[in-house]
């Protein structure tokens, strides 16, 4: 599959002084994509704070920094604004990142993971969701390099911003189709259960057949 990636302009966040700039920006869109980064952590047990916030709009893309600059009040309200609907994947996750670094209460966002199924997508990931839409691909080559970088390169930037707004698109895309209806996404989960119950058996099988 062709590789698609954000054209658009990213402006990175690294200083307070650039926040409310960013945010009043924000605030002007019905819709925006949202992703977090963290910085990859190699020892069991060590846990990294959240070091990137990405927040795109269909042209523009927003990279909060937070390893430079405190988890801003104004990024929170922002995220708890009701006016404004946050597209992501696998939300509960990046929100639960930043309210260790700051309480907020998340409001009016679209977790695509909670609405898949009733589009007939039993994927769950980002890049698979895209493909199955869009027929192209995104790349995940960046996801484990290091968030905290002095300076953030440009594969990074391009990484961040392709994620935040790869969940845009799909939202938008997913309003223009039709739904299943509930009859038929049980159906379909049936389906795919019982393929991979079929699976497993054939495994376990596989495997019992070479201890023997």
């Amino acid at each position: 599959m062709p590789i698609v990636a954000f054209d658009g302009k990213i402006t990175i966040i690294d200083a307070v002084s650039k926040v409310v700039p960013a945010i009043e920006i924000l605030r002007q869109s019905n819709f925006v994509g949202i992703d977090t980064e963290t910085k990859p952590s190699f020892t069991r047990g060590l846990h990294h704070k959240v070091s990137l916030v990405q927040i795109s709009t269909l042209e523009s893309c927003f990279l909060f920094r937070l390893n430079k600059i405190p988890f801003p009040a104004e990024l929170a309200d922002f995220l708890a604004n009701e006016k404004v609907k946050k597209i992501g994947l696998a939300l509960r996750d990046d929100f639960n990142g930043l309210i260790k670094q700051r309480p907020f209460v998340p409001a009016n966002f679209v977790d695509i993971q909670s609405i898949v199924h009733s589009y007939g997508i039993l994927e769950m990931g980002l890049q698979k969701i895209f493909a199955i839409i869009f027929g192209r691909k995104i790349s995940k080559s960046q996801r484990l390099t290091n968030w905290e970088n002095e300076e953030l390169t440009e594969q990074q930037q391009i990484y961040a911003a392709t994620d935040a707004w790869a969940s845009l698109l799909i939202y938008a895309q997913l309003q223009k189709e039709k739904k299943l209806t509930k009859k038929q996404v049980e159906k379909l989960l049936a389906e795919a259960a019982a393929e991979q119950a079929s699976l497993n058996e054939a495994r376990n099988a596989q495997s019992q057949n070479k201890t023997a």
